[in-house]
């Protein structure tokens, strides 16, 4: 079965053609980073414009690069939420048409299910399995015992640990996008900054608004007293306590509910510092762990056509009625 899928949830135009939830024939990824980054952040009406630009030229590359034409497909996808509600509405209105015109089955894709199941095209998923799921917008920790059925345990209480990076990065003057330079900054520092663990305690939920407020407040009283902040010893400081209690909490859950299959899904899946930290706590309880490869960890179309086989065989299809959703929980 092949699946064309689509994703523009946030500043990615994105398109993929997934065979049987396993086998990618080819995928395309037009990023807009670069724009964005002029302004320190995406600026969702850009990037909705962007996408409307963007949608087509991907198209004809992603069939281009399969060797297929569009009658070829059985089936088309898409990320129908969450994200930026211009955004998904451009990548949205693209599948409904196409599946219109074709007369082919219309794949609604939860984003965070895609992020999921990217580790799917790495390793078939052995169940029953726990799901960290960390990126710019969310940080949770899910239990699946099957196919497409998602339990959420914890969530993020406040800030995504995504978020939190961007919003430390700022405040250390380092550049959008700010993520991937604070782990690079954090592996050439020191901890040597007082920072608190964020709630550290037996839950599965995570909070990362008291630890950005520390690091926001550490900086402001350095400078009124005239001190330099080392910027590689605060990203080190930031990054081990973030490391830390999503290693903590993401291990107890697995010890506690007998899990020995760990899957880590999102952007924040490509940091260094987590990426070792859950390779030795894994390898020393003995636990699977997948984690996809970098090019799957960012926004992605690939994630969403392995994600949609599996919602397909479990029925859920919609119809031209379908709208696109900014905020809408995993299930």
């Amino acid at each position: 079965m092949k699946i064309l899928a689509i994703e523009t949830s946030c500043d990615e135009t994105s398109m993929s053609v997934i065979e049987d939830g396993t086998k990618e024939l080819a995928t395309t990824v037009l990023s807009q980073m670069d724009t964005h980054a002029l302004f320190g952040g995406v600026v969702p009406e850009i990037a909705s414009r962007m996408h409307i630009e963007n949608i087509t030229i991907v198209l004809d590359e992603t069939l281009k690069k399969a060797g297929l034409e569009l009658a070829d497909i059985d089936a088309f996808a898409v990320t129908y939420g969450p994200g930026l509600i211009g955004s998904l509405l451009v990548g949205l209105m693209c599948a409904k048409t196409l599946a219109y015109i074709y007369n082919k089955p219309l794949i609604p894709v939860h984003h965070i299910a895609g992020h999921i199941y990217a580790n799917n095209l790495e390793k078939p998923l052995e169940f029953p399995l726990l799901a960290l799921v960390v990126s710019g917008g969310h940080t949770e920790l899910v239990y699946m015992k099957d196919h497409y059925d998602f339990e959420v345990l914890g969530s993020t209480l406040d800030d995504a640990v995504g978020e939190a990076y961007d919003k430390v990065a700022r405040v250390i003057n380092v550049p959008y996008p700010g993520g991937p330079l604070v782990d690079k900054l954090a592996h050439q520092g020191k901890d040597t900054y007082d920072l608190p663990t964020p709630l550290n305690d037996d839950s599965y939920n995570f909070s990362f608004s008291g630890l950005k407020s520390a690091v926001i407040n550490l900086v402001h009283k350095e400078k009124q007293n005239n001190r330099e902040i080392i910027a590689e010893n605060m990203a080190c400081s930031f990054q081990n306590r973030v490391v830390d209690i999503l290693t903590k909490k993401t291990i107890n859950a697995a010890s506690k509910l007998g899990i020995k299959n760990l899957i880590v899904a999102g952007g924040v899946a490509a940091n260094s510092g987590l990426r070792e930290s859950l390779s030795i706590s894994c390898q020393k309880n003995n636990i699977d762990l997948i984690i996809p490869d970098l090019k799957r960890c960012t926004d992605n179309a690939a994630m969403i056509g392995a994600a949609a086989y599996y919602a397909y065989k479990k029925g859920d299809i919609a119809g031209l009625k379908l709208n696109a959703r900014a905020s809408i929980p995993l299930k």
